[in-house]
């Protein structure tokens, strides 16, 4: 944060739809490398990479937000992210920018879609003559994790 009334955001793209992160919980931006493949993973869990030295899981966000893979590309990159005490790697089609964003200019998303349980967006950024930013939550985005390997596990039995 910068002040009380901006918060600074890390903007990217999955698709063709642009998202952010709150940047105080993204540790780095760093280009796609080789996912090496955990097996029985759970399956938001592509598999893992190595970050000198740490290896860190990494969730194809084009699975998790569209159930489209993001394929890997030039402009592909890992936003390595903290979240409940844990480090993990978000794939992402391209890295866009770091908006300061005024607090007045983010709204909740719509009632409608989050009494029908949608709580991947924890914000919508509006803006003047251009598709809002979807801010996500890490946390809904861990739970998806979390429940996507229980139906790996009964997809098995």
């Amino acid at each position: 944060m910068l002040h009380e009334n901006v918060v600074t955001l890390g903007c990217f793209e999955v698709g063709s739809s642009l998202y952010a992160l709150d940047v105080s919980c993204v540790r780095e931006i760093v280009r796609w490398q080789p996912i090496t493949p955990l097996p029985k993973a759970p399956a938001l869990i592509q598999g893992v990479v190595d970050l000198r030295g740490a290896i860190v899981p990494v969730v194809d966000l084009g699975e998790a937000l569209r159930g489209e893979c993001v394929v890997p590309g030039p402009s592909t990159r890992i936003f390595v992210v903290e979240a409940d005490g844990l480090i993990l790697g978000l794939l992402v089609d391209a890295a866009v920018d770091v908006r300061s964003v005024d607090v007045a200019a983010m709204g909740d998303p719509p009632a409608l879609a989050t009494q029908a349980g949608y709580e991947a967006a924890r914000a919508v950024v509006r803006r003047p003559d251009a598709p809002p930013i979807l801010v996500l939550s890490l946390e809904h985005l861990l739970e998806s994790v979390y429940r996507s390997a229980f139906r790996s596990e009964e997809a098995v039995a």
